[in-house]
């Protein structure tokens, strides 16, 4: 029986091979402008963030320039992603305590990041992958349903699913898994109905084999 270790190089070695070096799609310079583009991520597409943030970043860089603002001004610039009041809040608000807390920087760890207002320890791990080369493996809702589709991870949380991973994956790799996950979930193994035809890892996916063995037909349809 393949374990779960053995499954992961496996399907993580053709991952790679189709994206030697995954990179985030979200555009960011700055650890700051990272931190910003993932918070406004949530319940938006990598696309729309980036179509806001290139207007927000030429008129706030850094935490000093979004510290003075108040949330309902920020919010006029970030008002056509979802729940943006409550993005706006958060940002000013990380904004501020990253200056008055941690001299202006963004802090360099997990504890210290998810003391901001907003980031949760997906966000954290985000930031602590892409801007610092820490290794850190995300989970968020792509990465989540992947890993439990694949069997990768066997959980019902997306903290239980990060544990899981982390003991299958090198820690080499965690940041570079990530990204070929949630690329994976977003463009092939999406939610509603997995493209399975172009899915080049089937072999060693626990869900379609399943689908495989209880409904051939409906499997061979997705």
């Amino acid at each position: 029986m393949t374990t779960r270790k053995e499954k992961a190089e496996k399907i993580l070695a053709v991952l790679q091979e189709e994206n030697p070096e995954p990179v985030s799609e979200l555009n960011f310079d700055t650890p700051w402008q990272l931190l910003v583009a993932v918070i406004l991520s949530a319940q938006s597409t990598d696309k729309q963030v980036n179509k806001v943030t290139a207007n927000l970043f030429a008129k706030y860089a850094s935490p000093q320039d979004m510290a003075e603002l108040t949330p309902e001004e920020l919010a006029e610039d970030i008002k056509s992603l979802g729940l943006f009041r409550n993005k706006a809040k958060h940002l000013v608000g990380a904004a501020r305590a990253i200056l008055d807390q941690h001299g202006g920087e963004v802090p360099r760890t997990l504890a210290k990041l998810q003391s901001l207002p907003g980031v949760g320890r997906k966000t954290a791990n985000v930031v602590l992958a892409n801007a610092f080369g820490v290794p850190a493996l995300a989970v968020d809702t792509h990465v989540f349903r992947v890993a439990n589709r694949l069997g990768l991870a066997k959980a019902k949380t997306p903290e239980e699913t990060e544990k899981q991973l982390s003991r299958a994956i090198p820690r080499s790799l965690w940041a570079d898994a990530h990204h070929w996950l949630i690329l994976h979930g977003r463009y092939i193994c999406v939610a509603r109905k997995p493209r399975c035809p172009q899915c080049p890892v089937t072999e060693w996916c626990s869900w379609y084999q399943k689908e495989q063995k209880t409904s051939p037909k409906r499997g061979a349809k997705l």
